[in-house]
């Protein structure tokens, strides 16, 4: 049975801390090194609902995409809900780990785990890292389709929401070529102009109303669901690493904050 420090270690090398955005919060958040690992779960976000799954399971470690702690706090009572949250794994002696933008680049990441959900062929970084394969966003090609057929081919693949996706753009159009980015991805629409569709989360209004007019088509899936994609990827590799010592399981808990459209 691996230690929660070799496990850290592990998926550190897969998703070195230092290529994390300055801002960002990554890393083993809580828990004691020496600790034995026989139980994982992996999440998206750390909520109370997923600190609960992880209690009920007897999970040793939960592995999380978004931080918990974004910002420098002082104590964790549990009269927050961030609080709650870390005081519920804390008493069931449960550890906590980050992996957010240094999983989103990675090989293996975030990016390439979304594109290759959605069918994407040869997926390769938009803007190229330090190495060949590791870089923000990903491209590649699907067969000869249509935006609408291909926007039901995108919601199709992921997990549902009730926020389902959106797509912008002449639904006859023409695509082969896709861009994409997991998460919130308006950053690169001025570097997605010619492929055929992008595909990304939390776009806003003007900056989408503005590739359209230049002639781009786009489809926003929900943030969750994109990123939810990397977890079944992770978990195999995990498995591939680990084998028997440890038992991985990947949450179903929707943490989409939406919880109906109209």
């Amino acid at each position: 049975m691996p230690t929660l420090s070799a496990l850290t270690s592990l998926l550190d090398d897969w998703y070195p801390p230092a290529t994390a955005d300055d801002w960002d919060a990554v890393g083993l958040v809580w828990g004691d090194p020496a600790q034995p690992v026989s139980k994982i779960l992996l999440a998206v976000d750390p909520t109370q609902p997923v600190a609960d799954e992880a209690a009920a399971w007897g999970a040793d470690l939960v592995v999380v995409h978004h931080p918990l702690f974004l910002k420098g706090v002082h104590g964790f009572a549990a009269t927050s809900p961030k609080g709650r949250t870390l005081s519920t794994l804390v008493a069931a002696g449960c550890a906590l780990l980050t992996a957010h933008t240094n999983a989103d680049q990675a090989l293996g990441g975030v990016s390439e785990s979304l594109a290759l959900a959605l069918g994407l062929s040869s997926p390769h970084p938009l803007v190229p890292g330090e190495s060949p394969e590791v870089g923000t966003g990903r491209a590649g090609t699907v067969p000869a389709t249509t935006l609408g057929a291909f926007a039901e081919s995108v919601a199709a693949a992921l997990p549902g929401t009730a926020a389902g996706i959106r797509v912008a753009g002449d639904l006859d159009r023409p695509v082969s070529s896709v861009a994409l980015c997991g998460g919130a991805g308006d950053f690169l629409l001025d570097q997605v102009a010619a492929y055929d569709v992008y595909v990304t989360s939390d776009l806003r209004h003007h900056p989408a109303s503005e590739f359209l007019e230049n002639g781009g088509a786009l489809i926003d899936i929900p943030h969750w669901a994109a990123e939810w994609t990397w977890l079944p990827v992770l978990a195999r590799r995990l498995n591939d690493a680990v084998g028997d010592t440890v038992e991985v399981r990947v949450s179903e808990i929707v943490t989409d904050p939406w919880t109906l459209r109209l």
